[in-house]
C-alpha cells in the first residue's frame, strides 16, 4: 500500500505545468530517498527533499528559457534575464 501511495504522489509532482516544477518534484524525490537512506530517519529525509526541491526548481528554471541568461548589475545588485552572449 505505501509504494502504491508513494508512485501516486511521485506522478503528482512529475506532472507539473513547467520545467521547473518538473525538475523541483523530481529533486525533491530524489532528496528526500538520498536523505533518508543517509540519515535513517524522517528528518533527514524531509531536508534531503528541500534541498532536492531547491535545486530541481532552479535547474529547471534555468531550463524554461534556453538562449536566455541570469545576469546581475554589479552597481545595485538587482538581477535580469537576457540572451546569453
Amino acid at each position: 500500500m505505501k509504494g502504491i501511495l508513494f508512485a501516486l504522489g511521485a506522478a503528482v509532482l512529475i506532472t507539473g505545468c513547467t520545467t521547473a516544477e518538473k525538475t523541483a518534484g523530481v529533486g525533491a524525490l530524489g532528496g528526500a530517498a538520498i536523505g533518508g537512506l543517509a540519515g535513517g530517519n524522517i528528518e533527514g529525509a524531509a531536508i534531503g527533499a528541500a534541498a532536492g526541491a531547491v535545486g530541481g526548481y532552479l535547474i529547471g528554471r534555468a531550463a524554461d528559457r534556453p538562449g536566455y541568461c541570469r545576469y546581475r548589475d554589479p552597481y545595485d545588485g538587482r538581477t535580469y534575464e537576457a540572451r546569453c552572449r
